[in-house]
């Protein structure tokens, strides 16, 4: 007989009663093979875009036991197919990695797979994770973690960043901070060491059951290579195909068991990965190639930029105008007579923003990544 798939709302950041009374047990018994479930992204209705994907009134594709929907980062929203195994096979990596098991906390939403990989994670050590509170100090949640134990959490880069600045003693006492979904800042992986943060930086997605690349470097049983299509990925944590998307699956999820990702990355000598960005966010401005993420973290680092994102838009000159929405950092004023020199000295002149506009937070899509679709469309119309 067929198996159903179950849809399961995701819980609010502040209802650390529905995470663990609801979600946390489902996910236990999906970890077993016996139910095979989706959670849904914040906001989903009846008709959202999230159902219309995964069509529960649908028979699911063998061996799957956990649907992921993407972000969308790069379209629209698709289901990805995880079975059980793939899930233990990142999360008992991950573990061995980190130096083994230990009480988690969750700060991420679990509508995407880094928040989910942390229940796993929990489940596989044997220990419920407590839960950080939207608005709530990170010390306090620590304190609802068992004294005694290893303790790690998963965060995405802005999350890091402010954690950092506003409680960086509490992020600390971690004996390990995962950072991922997006790229992280040199400088800001740079100021949490300096500042005795366990900080380890990771790369994966939701078709690799999560992060599977950390610090550069791949977990036990992932392979790693890169050619002119960007990075490629195998290995025990893939997941096997996208939900009724066929044609899709068969674009991405090769016969010879390499998922091809579409980022642009490098191995050095060592074999470590250098990831830099999606193959399909890269702008050609007057003929160069420039990465939005590259020209972010350059902003980033000025005194006057506390945060930033970068876009592309249409120019009859350059076929691409470079972009920047910029938060400002608290009492200053950026312009972008003294932004474009200062990424010009670091990028060259065609990574300097032509285009300069004030925001008072960067778009995120629900998994923490940056929504650069979002702004890019909201450049292109006027609105701010």
């Amino acid at each position: 007989m067929a198996r159903q798939l179950t849809l399961v709302p995701a819980p609010g950041p502040d209802d650390a009663a529905a995470v663990l009374g609801t979600v946390w047990p489902t996910l236990q018994a999906c970890l077993d093979g016996d139910a095979p479930l989706a959670v849904l992204p914040a906001g989903t209705g009846p008709a959202g875009t999230a159902r219309a994907v995964l069509r529960p009134d649908q028979p699911l594709e063998p061996g799957t036991d956990l649907v992921v929907v993407t972000s969308g980062s790069t379209g629209g929203g698709r289901g990805v197919l995880l079975s059980a195994g793939a899930l233990r096979a990142s999360a008992t990596a991950t573990l061995d990695r980190l130096g083994g098991p230990g009480s988690w906390l969750l700060a991420l939403p679990l509508s995407a797979v880094g928040g989910l990989q942390v229940l796993c994670r929990s489940a596989l050590a044997g220990r419920a994770p407590a839960v950080l509170g939207r608005h709530e100090p990170l010390g306090s949640a620590l304190a609802r973690l068992p004294a005694g134990d290893r303790r790690y959490t998963s965060l995405v880069p802005t999350q890091l960043r402010r954690f950092l600045a506003t409680e960086p003693d509490a992020l600390a006492t971690f004996d390990g901070v995962l950072v991922g979904g997006a790229a992280t800042d040199a400088a800001l992986l740079q100021g949490a060491r300096d500042a005795g943060v366990a900080v380890r930086t990771t790369y994966g997605m939701s078709e690799t059951a999560g992060g599977c690349v950390y610090d550069g470097v791949p977990l036990a049983g992932v392979g790693v290579r890169v050619d002119d299509e960007g990075v490629q990925l195998s290995g025990p944590t893939l997941a096997h195909g996208y939900r009724l998307d066929p044609a899709g699956t068969a674009a991405v999820f090769g016969a010879d068991g390499w998922f091809r990702t579409r980022d642009a990355g490098s191995l050095d000598a060592d074999g470590r990965l250098t990831v830099h960005g999606r193959l399909d966010d890269v702008l050609v401005t007057g003929g160069v190639n420039v990465a939005p993420q590259a020209v972010e973290a350059v902003l980033r680092e000025h005194p006057s930029v506390a945060d930033a994102v970068v876009a592309g838009r249409p120019d009859p000159e350059w076929g691409q105008r470079v972009v920047a929405a910029v938060v400002p950092a608290p009492g200053a004023t950026p312009t972008l007579a003294e932004l474009r020199p200062w990424v010009t000295a670091r990028l060259g002149a065609a990574a300097a923003p032509r285009e300069l506009h004030e925001i008072a937070a960067v778009p995120t899509l629900h998994t923490g990544k940056p929504d650069r679709r979002s702004v890019a469309t909201q450049l292109t119309s006027g609105e701010q």
